[in-house]
Parts: C-alpha cells; sequence; structure tokens
C-alpha cells in the first residue's frame, strides 16, 4: 500500500477546508464566507484500497500579517512548509483576481522541492471568473486539476494523482484508535471550531475573524445528555453587543445552529450554555 502527509497551500477562501471535508467525506475543518477561518493546521485522515493519505489543511497565508493573530497565523501556516510532507497542493481560486497575496504563495511554491499540483478550484462558479490570470502556472506545474471542491467535480483524479506520488509504506495511522478522522485536535477543540463557525455564519463581516471560543466544560450528565459550556471571547464590547443581539436573540441563533451539528457528529442531546466576553488580550495567550 501507499501512504503519505499532503498539505495544502493557497490564499486564505480558496476553499482548502471545503476540499477536504468533501475528501474526507465528513466535516473536519470549519468554513465560512470569512477570511482566516482556518487558524491553525488540522490533520485529517483519508483511507481506501489504494493506502493512506494524511491532509493537512493549513490557514490561508496574508500578504500583509498586521495583527498578532495573522502574525502567529502566517508562522505557524510558513513552518508547516518545512515539516514532513510528501506533497503540496496548491490551491487557487479562479473568481478571484491575482495579487501581490498570490505571489507571494507562488514564490514559497517554487522554493519547494517537492512534487506539487496545481489545483484551481470553484470550477462550479462560471462568473465571475479570472482564468487567464492563472493559465501560466500550468507551465510552471508537472500536473494540475481543475475541481469543485463544492460539488466534488474530479475529486477522484486528484485523489489517484496523489497516490501516484506517494511512497509505498506501511500504514501511518491505526485509524481505529481516532473517534474523529481529524487526527491533531482534541473534543473541545472541535466542538469551539464549530461554535465559531457558526459565529462568522450568523455575523458575516459584522464581527472581525479574532472572535474565538474557548470551551470549559464538557460533562456527560447521563447517556444520553451531555453539557458544554462555553466562552465567545471578543475584543470590544460594541461586537459583544452584535453577537448578543436584540434580547440575546443572535448567541441563542448561534448556539441552536452549533448545538443541531453537535448533536449529529455525536448522536447525543446536547445542552449547550453559551455566554460572550470582552477580552482585548486572549490573542496574546496564544503560542
Amino acid at each position: 500500500m501507499k501512504a503519505g502527509t499532503v498539505a495544502l497551500i493557497g490564499r486564505p477562501n480558496v476553499g482548502k477546508s471545503t476540499l477536504i471535508n468533501n475528501i474526507i467525506g465528513q466535516k473536519v475543518a470549519i468554513t465560512s464566507p470569512k477570511a482566516q477561518t482556518t487558524r491553525f493546521p488540522i490533520n485529517a485522515l483519508y483511507e481506501e484500497e489504494q493506502g493512506q493519505i494524511i491532509f493537512i489543511d493549513t490557514p490561508g497565508i496574508f500578504n500583509k500579517a498586521e495583527d498578532a493573530l495573522s502574525k502567529k497565523i502566517n508562522k505557524k501556516t510558513l513552518a508547516m512548509l518545512n515539516a514532513e510532507v510528501d506533497i503540496f497542493l496548491y490551491i487557487v481560486d479562479h473568481t478571484r483576481k491575482r495579487d501581490f497575496e498570490e505571489a507571494k504563495i507562488l514564490g514559497i511554491m517554487r522554493k519547494i522541492d517537492k512534487p506539487k499540483i496545481l489545483v484551481v478550484n470553484k470550477i462550479d462558479i462560471k462568473d465571475p471568473t479570472f482564468l487567464p490570470q492563472y493559465e501560466f502556472l500550468k507551465d510552471e506545474f508537472k500536473d494540475f486539476f481543475y475541481v469543485s471542491a463544492l460539488t466534488n467535480k474530479h475529486i477522484k483524479p486528484l485523489i489517484d494523482k496523489i497516490f501516484e506520488y506517494l511512497p509505498e509504506k506501511d500504514k501511518i495511522i491505526n485509524s481505529e484508535n481516532h473517534v474523529y478522522p481529524a487526527l491533531n485536535i482534541d473534543s473541545k477543540t472541535f466542538i469551539s471550531e464549530i461554535i465559531r463557525e457558526k459565529i462568522f455564519l450568523k455575523t458575516r463581516k459584522e464581527v472581525p475573524y479574532t472572535t474565538t471560543v474557548i470551551v470549559d466544560e464538557i460533562t456527560e450528565r447521563n447517556k444520553q445528555l451531555t453539557y458544554i459550556k462555553a466562552r465567545v471571547l471578543t475584543v470590544d464590547d460594541k461586537y459583544k453587543k452584535i453577537l448578543i443581539g436584540e434580547n440575546g436573540r443572535r448567541i441563542k441563533e448561534i448556539g441552536s445552529m452549533a448545538r443541531r451539528e453537535l448533536e449529529l457528529a455525536t448522536s447525543k442531546k446536547i445542552y449547550l450554555d453559551l455566554h460572550v466576553e470582552t477580552d482585548k488580550h486572549w490573542v496574546q495567550t496564544l503560542s
């Protein structure tokens, strides 16, 4: 069999998380229209007859990392490039113009001396398109694919090409030992990511991406009910007010959306105790 590690590299919101979720067949990384939704590399296991692939969903690389959180995210992403990765997928979004951010990532990709595959995503979208701005990339990459992560179009040929490059080896991971296909996040992180996704889906541009979620308690009240206590942290009281909403309506909607997805994921009844707090300095606690 074959086995190895594949890292996805690209700008924020090019569809890296959606691609991995659909390859794996269930959610392992959150998605939203807000740039920089993914904050840390997420490792997820894909397994079939040909072998095993550990996909690494990396945060999108900012051209200008001006705030503390952006700088830390960029640092983690760039560190991933020096890890034990067998293949890199360079993901581009043809519905967005090429810019300096894209040029920065291309410059990084050019320095990588490992197998690289160009993946042009979102081909299910016909307009807008800036595909001519990316056509020259086909001359720089031996292999390239036009895919739709959202509709799974042309994903199987991409997987087959990845296996061609992977080395022959035994299984890397004993999948029986893992509850989720995500290999490097615990239950609290998984829950906080689900809640954070719902926050971004409900608030869009009203609340900055620096909003985060801390899960303080997970208690099995009985075989059917799980109690979860979590805090939403934002950096300003004005965002706290937006998150709570009139008469607490918005935070209730966020909690309800998160609760329903967690119940589907765990097959248990969930009681989600969700509160909003202002903490201007929470980013400084990140390693």
